[in-house]
């Protein structure tokens, strides 16, 4: 394998696992909040937070 492919595999691989942090935070902060935690992967919990930023 050269260097290049693990390059690409190791930046990938980082890449998965910060998506899947970012999804566990947004979960774990929601229910923090008091809200059911499986909100966040409702698109109207986006839209809302979206709007708020505006």
């Amino acid at each position: 394998m050269d260097v290049f492919s693990r390059t690409i595999r190791r930046v990938l691989l980082l890449l998965g696992i910060g998506i899947i942090l970012m999804i566990l935070g947004a979960m774990i902060g929601y229910a923090i909040g008091g809200g059911n935690p499986f909100a966040v992967f409702v698109p109207s919990t986006w839209t809302h937070i979206f709007d708020f930023l505006k």
